[in-house]
């Protein structure tokens, strides 16, 4: 095989692949192999009739297809390999040349990484977080782990109160009429959870069990079903249970339960710390967004649209894959919300682009501060993946294989570098307004000011397995 690369404009690049004679007539034969079962000739059983005869009949090229196809599944990333240049999109490929007894000859249309002229990154101004926490917050945590360890009992006392869970029968009627889909029958409902159309929930509270009560609402302009849509609506309702959350005491054996700590003062503490350590991460993860923003900004660099698409298309396929985790296809999605492939790549794409322009330019620090990631650091994280996965090092790094494992070194620098200029900004307190400027001049200045160190939001990918488990996590 021999690889020719020929430049193109705005980052492309054309790579002309040229394989052998000899191995273009060992895929012709496994193509042969591989299909010769169902072809029928007449004269020869299913299966024995020689790959001359087949070719006589169908033509020559009857094999080519899938010939080429093996071709390129197999020599394409031995080119990329070859020819040394950092391709950064899927190939366009076109078959220039297929004949038995020549040379085959196929081309790939590819982005290749492109220049970055890198701004400023040491000193970036990022705002001061605030990782104070406050007693109100921790009373807020425990609230909650209360909250989760209630225990429900029935009511039968007295009528129902905000955060009760009823059981209720409904029916609703427009204009007299009843709607379809508009009955339940031993419906839970939890008051105050927001789960009906707003004013809903509000008018059950001082209902009692077995009384009957009408709830008037009006269905939202947007409402899904079009049908219903600002239609004024009649509910009539009948309370059939009622059941409330019982919180534990908050003591000492409360603590003891939901923690492995014997008092309430130490459990108290724990919830504290754990609080800090996550502000202190959502800190550091909010610093490293806006000193990569602002370093994107002060940067250039002209981002080609095959590797932006390749990036949109990477994004829909992890977005595929976590609706597999919740038994939808891709399919059965977009038929539920009327959107399109075509759509959904429009709406990507800026993610697409702050995920690739986050990735060069933080590659290019590592590469103006030699940052890179040490044997250690490489075997620190496969021995997590083990651990995580319950599988061996050494089988671990045989999944994975050099490409992966080159990969994985490559994003421990790139996280090394974001650290980096974190590591070397220059914090400052998130600015108030003041009195207003009463001059044009000043009036400028405010805004360069204001410009200079305001937060800036991003949705950058993080660059790291670590990484993107805590961006899951905020």
């Amino acid at each position: 095989m021999s690889v020719q690369v020929e430049k193109l404009e705005k980052s492309m690049a054309k790579l002309t692949i040229e394989v052998s004679a000899d191995e273009l007539e060992k895929a012709i034969q496994n193509a042969y192999n591989k299909n010769k079962n169902r072809i029928r000739v007449d004269g020869f059983r299913k299966g024995k009739a020689p790959r001359k005869m087949i070719e006589r009949m169908y033509g020559e090229s009857i094999f080519y297809e899938d010939a080429a196809n093996e071709l390129i599944n197999n020599e394409y990333p031995k080119a990329v390999e070859e020819c040394g240049e950092s391709v950064v999109s899927n190939p366009k490929i076109d078959v220039t040349q297929i004949e038995s007894g020549k040379p085959f000859i196929f081309t790939a249309e590819v982005a290749l990484k492109p220049p970055v002229s890198l701004g400023k990154y040491k000193g970036i101004k990022v705002t001061k977080q605030d990782v104070k926490v406050t007693d109100e917050e921790v009373d807020a945590e425990i609230e909650n782990e209360r909250s989760k360890n209630a225990r429900i009992q029935d009511v039968t006392d007295r009528a129902v109160k905000n955060d009760d869970q009823v059981t209720l029968d409904f029916e609703g009627f427009v204009d007299g009429v009843a709607f379809e889909g508009g009955k339940g029958e031993d419906y839970p409902l939890t008051i105050g959870s927001g789960s009906f159309i707003p004013g809903f929930e509000e008018q059950l509270v001082g209902a009692n069990i077995g009384e009957d009560k009408d709830v008037n609402v009006t269905f939202p302009e947007e409402y899904h079903e079009k049908s219903l849509a600002g239609k004024a609506a009649t509910f009539k309702c009948k309370i059939k249970a009622i059941k409330e959350k019982v919180l534990p005491e908050l003591n000492d054996e409360f603590a003891s339960n939901v923690s492995e700590f014997e008092t309430l003062k130490e459990y108290k503490e724990s919830v504290a710390k754990k609080l800090e350590e996550r502000k202190v991460a959502q800190a550091k993860a909010a610093k490293e967004d806006e000193a990569v923003k602002a370093l994107i900004d002060d940067s250039e660099m002209e981002l080609p649209e095959a590797m932006v698409e390749t990036q949109q298309r990477q994004i829909i396929d992890e977005f595929a894959q976590r609706m597999q985790y919740q038994g939808l296809t891709m399919q059965q999605y977009l038929q539920y919300t009327g959107s399109t492939v075509e759509k959904m790549m429009e709406q990507v794409k800026p993610q697409a682009e702050e995920r690739i322009k986050s990735r060069l330019v933080l590659e290019a620090v590592a590469s103006a501060e030699n940052i890179e990631a040490s044997e250690e650091e490489v075997n620190e994280e496969l021995d997590k993946m083990s651990k995580q996965y319950g599988i061996e090092v050494d089988k671990i790094k045989e999944i994975l294989g050099d490409s992966q494992i080159k990969q994985l070194r490559s994003d421990l620098a790139v996280q090394k570098a974001a650290d980096f200029i974190v590591e070397n900004a220059k914090e400052s307190a998130a600015r108030k307004s003041t009195a207003k400027k009463t001059t044009k001049k000043a009036d400028k200045e405010a805004t360069e000011e204001t410009a200079e160190e305001k937060p800036k939001k991003t949705t950058r990918k993080r660059t790291t397995k670590k990484a993107e488990a805590e961006t899951t996590e905020e």
